[in-house]
């Protein structure tokens, strides 16, 4: 379990707030925090990192990283982090950036196969693409075998193809290390993919959490409409199939007819045709 009661004085988007946060997260839950810019969510992974002070408490296990403002060192915290900048060492090469943080070539090894870049471990930063950049990020932040993986908005630079191999790699990750993961992200689509819990924060307050569905979904979709979505998932429902679709940071459930149970597939861009209560869906 890892308890989060913080609270630190801000000056964020719209001036001087205070954030005041009171979670409970459990152990190997992958959660994203959602929100606006300045509503103070990565003000609060810099807290939990220790990159920042605060008042309150923050208990990993049982472990006190945060009581009042005695404050566990950054180092001592067993902790991955991922940010939108790499922070690569560009005169290692790949395999080098990860054997600096643990001699263990093993692990290395398994971590760069699972995220698709052990054929470039003799590479150096400066001869990879942004996204294999990121990955090589990630697999870094692991080899210490963290209790905690942090993630400042890591896919948000990536293009979309990209960004959907890099999605899947973090969730494989995650699930193989059993370990409690915490996302900032802006991105439905990642929240939806990855998180069994989402945390919406305004202001430097938490103003919903829930299952992405419960925070997300719009409900039944009324009115004449065109939009334009991402297909994210597929899935079985009393024997008919449902689309869910990421439409402008909502979720929308859309019920498939027969020809469009053969042509619609994940990951595809779709337009929904809303009239009369009937929605339509065809490839974009």
């Amino acid at each position: 379990m890892l308890t989060i009661k913080v609270n630190k004085g801000l000056h964020g988007s719209s001036g001087d707030m205070e954030l005041d946060v009171d979670l409970e997260i459990k152990e190997n839950d992958f959660i994203a925090i959602s929100g606006e810019s300045g509503s103070g969510k990565t003000t609060l992974l810099r807290i939990i990192a220790g990159l920042e002070e605060a008042n309150g408490e923050i208990i990993v296990g049982e472990e006190e990283w945060l009581k009042e403002k005695n404050s566990l060192a950054i180092q001592k915290r067993n902790i991955g982090f991922v940010f939108q900048d790499y922070a690569l060492f560009n005169n290692m090469s790949v395999e080098k950036n990860l054997l600096y943080v643990k001699k263990d070539k093993e692990l290395a090894n398994h971590l760069m196969e699972i995220a698709g870049i052990l054929e470039l471990k003799d590479r150096m930063p400066t001869m990879l693409s942004g996204g294999q950049k990121q990955r090589v990020s990630l697999c870094r932040a692991l080899m210490n075998r963290p209790k905690l993986l942090i993630m400042d908005e890591p896919l948000s630079a990536l293009d979309p193809s990209i960004r959907l191999k890099l999605r899947d790699a973090i969730f494989r990750l995650h699930k193989e290390f059993k370990m409690t993961t915490i996302m900032v992200t802006h991105d439905t689509s990642e929240i939806y993919s990855l998180a069994n819990r989402v945390i919406v924060m305004e202001n430097g307050k938490v103003i919903n959490s829930g299952t992405p569905k419960e925070v997300f979904s719009t409900g039944e979709t009324e009115g004449v409409i065109s939009m334009q979505g991402e297909v994210l998932d597929i899935v079985e429902k009393d024997n008919d199939y449902m689309a869910i679709v990421c439409v402008q940071q909502q979720i929308i459930e859309v019920l498939l007819k027969e020809d469009e149970k053969k042509s619609i597939k994940v990951g595809e861009c779709v337009e929904l045709i809303t009239k009369r209560f009937s929605t339509s869906i065809k490839k974009y």
